[in-house]
Parts: structure tokens; sequence; C-alpha cells
């Protein structure tokens, strides 16, 4: 399994943590060292909406000018959006058994992993 984030993230450190504590095994993609693959994250907004995977709850969207926000309108606009500022994706993120996970809520994690 693939986890999607950045490293400095404290949510994305809980979810690490939580993963190595139930002994999950992962490779970690960190979206400011390794970049942002645009097709993922394009299938991402087809799954669950562009609103979904870009996080408007993070310090990055509340620092931004209204008038850089009013331009985040449709799935085109995100995604060019996120390429400039991937702080502000939603994370962590991973895939697993066909089930996109955005976030991290212990009880969500249980779930999906059966733990």
């Amino acid at each position: 399994m693939k986890l999607y984030g950045i490293s400095n993230c404290d949510t994305v450190k809980k979810a690490r943590a939580w993963l190595e504590a139930h002994g999950i095994s992962y490779e970690f993609h960190d979206w400011k060292k390794n970049g942002v693959d645009p097709a993922l994250l394009a299938r991402w907004m087809d799954a669950v909406g562009w609103e979904q995977v870009v996080n408007r709850n993070g310090i990055t969207w509340r620092k931004l000018p209204e008038a850089e926000k009013a331009k985040v309108r449709d799935k085109d606009s995100a995604l060019a959006f996120l390429q400039e500022k991937p702080s502000a994706i939603r994370r962590p993120a991973f895939e697993y058994d066909g089930k996109l996970v955005l976030g991290f809520d212990p009880d969500t994690y249980a779930q999906v992993f059966g733990k």
C-alpha cells in the first residue's frame, strides 16, 4: 500500500504511527518531496469529487486570499491548484482494497484493515 501525504503533517504522523502499531506495511509518498501525480488526483476526484480532495479546513487554504479560493471551482481548477499547493490536498490518503481513504480516523482505519 502507498500512503500519500506530507511528512511533517501531524495528522500524517498519527496515521503512520497507527499503521505501524497495527503491523501494516506501507510505502510513504511525500507530495512535497516526490511531487503530485495529476492523474492520481484526477482519479480520486472522479471517485469522491474534487471538494473532498481539496482540504479546505487546513492552514494552507485558510491563509489564501478569497480571490484565490474563488478560482478553485471545479475539477480542472482544483487539479491546477493542488499541483501548485500540495499542502492543500486532504491527507493522509491511500487506496486499499478498492477504497479511497482520505484523512485519519482510527475507527475508519480499523474498519478498513479489519483491526
